[in-house]
């Protein structure tokens, strides 16, 4: 089925057609006649079948043909909540190319960047608003954004928005948008937060799945590998060399594991970049732009991110880490194997993870069975400086000394003790003596010296100090000499 057969004006297909795109999927089939009428959508689908386009190709449609603005400043008539940044940057980018033959101007609005730039655009009107909850409610709270106008909202991931907990937030932004609107959800799973969000803020929606429920699409070939945690980077490294991977996305549970396999790679001569939250939204964009562009042929990143990315022709998606969450493992490889092209996803397994897996395998309805790699030296590799000889025992050599190596005469060498800093300034450290007519410092040099430090502290005569006190005698011209007798 074409899309110029799917009810959409011919400015609209004429933009579509010029992405490359000549045939729906099967959820933009089934989403877009339904959506372009104005009813409310669920769409619940794998991650990779084409979500994005199923809401906003219809969204497109209604607010050029169905309901054309009128002249004048033009307002907020679509919103699109996301849960990443990452993804209202692609959902944004998606609406400029396939509204590019249409007068439409939208703006993605996150966190992450100064609020300058977007205010700006906001003062000179714009219709389609794609924003992540947090920055939104900071627009809203200072009044700069006005919802009373907005006739479609889109939430999109739904189910990541319980994960992140933005959906307190979520629920705000609803009360502020006027009931009477057009509401279509997307989510890649339907847990019963979802659904008890669904009947608050839809009215009779129509219900599109596509495929099994948590299952990720039968396109991409999940392999699992058993190799404990100190070896994963030498068999990720060994993986790399050995098997043809031109497009490769490595998970990392955290920031700082995602930074450790970028810095091993670029010691093994494999272009890679990292992209996690722990980096500034300029920088996380230049890595999702030069891996699209084929610059890096390995990017690591963090679950956080496993939403936005949304790279065509990834070959491999790498789990570096199994994850916690079993959800997290459908939206990780997810990556691959998009619009209907082909994938493979790897999952490294350790001993600990082992039960990770098992959750997972319960939750895809799968089982997936632990492998050894044939051509993998499962044995830590040391370093060269650490290797021990491969020589037998008995070929090394040993030396022993004879008693015509000794010489009796000569004194042997004692380890010098580096002094302290007090000593080198003042020579070896006095002795202090206590007597009954007050303190005695003898030198290194046997040299008797009297402290006198009088006042009613300690007497006239410079006592000893009584229990519990600390006795410091003063270095200069209070030390006196005693007389000789």
């Amino acid at each position: 089925m074409p899309f110029t057969t799917i009810g959409l004006s011919d400015r609209l297909v004429q933009g579509i057609l010029a992405t490359g795109y000549t045939a729906p999927t099967e959820i933009q089939s089934q989403a877009i006649p339904a959506a372009a009428e104005g009813r409310d959508i669920i769409g619940c689908a794998q991650t990779g079948t084409g979500k994005t386009a199923a809401f906003v190709l219809p969204m497109l449609h209604r607010l050029t043909e169905v309901n054309p603005a009128p002249k004048g400043k033009a307002v907020v008539r679509a919103l699109i909540l996301t849960p990443t940044r990452e993804l209202a940057v692609q959902i944004e980018k998606s609406i400029q190319n396939y509204g590019r033959y249409l007068k439409m101007r939208s703006l993605a609005v996150y966190g992450g960047t100064g609020m300058q730039s977007q205010l700006n655009i906001l003062r000179r009107g714009v219709e389609i608003v794609v924003a992540t909850p947090g920055r939104l409610m900071d627009h809203m709270q200072r009044n700069t954004i006005d919802l009373g106008q907005v006739e479609i909202l889109v939430i999109d991931e739904a189910d990541r928005m319980f994960d992140m907990g933005f959906i307190n937030d979520v629920r705000r932004i609803i009360r502020a948008i006027p009931k009477g609107r057009q509401t279509m959800l997307f989510s890649a799973t339907m847990s019963p937060e979802v659904k008890a969000l669904v009947e608050d803020v839809q009215k009779s929606p129509l219900m599109i799945q596509i495929g099994r429920v948590n299952n990720p699409i039968e396109t991409i070939t999940q392999y699992a590998y058993k190799v404990e945690q100190d070896l994963k980077l030498d068999f990720l490294l060994h993986l790399l060399k050995t098997t043809s991977m031109f497009s490769v996305l490595v998970f990392s549970r955290t920031k700082h594991g995602a930074d450790r396999i970028r810095r091993r790679l670029d010691r093994e001569n494999i272009t890679s970049v990292a992209l996690h939250s722990g980096r500034t939204q300029g920088q996380r964009q230049q890595a999702l732009d030069g891996f699209k562009r084929g610059k890096f042929q390995v990017m690591v990143a963090t679950d956080i991110a496993a939403r936005g990315i949304d790279v065509t022709g990834i070959s491999h998606v790498i789990n570096f880490d199994v994850p916690v969450v079993a959800e997290d493992y459908v939206h990780r490889i997810g990556r691959t194997g998009r619009a209907a092209a082909t994938g493979d996803a790897i999952t490294f397994v350790s001993r600990d993870e082992e039960k990770s897996l098992t959750r997972i395998e319960r939750f895809i309805n799968r089982k997936l069975k632990l492998e050894r790699h044939d051509s993998f030296a499962y044995k830590k590799t040391l370093p060269p400086e650490h290797k021990h000889s491969d020589r037998k025992q008995s070929e090394r050599k040993h030396y022993i000394a004879t008693p015509e190596d000794i010489n009796p005469l000569e004194e042997p060498v004692q380890p010098t003790k580096k002094p302290f800093k007090s000593q080198k300034r003042f020579g070896p450290k006095p002795i202090v003596k206590y007597g009954k007519q007050g303190a005695v410092v003898v030198s290194a040099t046997g040299e008797k010296t009297r402290i006198h430090t009088g006042g009613k502290k300690h007497g006239k005569t410079g006592a000893k100090p009584g229990p519990g006190k600390k006795f410091k005698p003063k270095f200069g011209r209070s030390y006196k000499p005693v007389p000789k007798s």
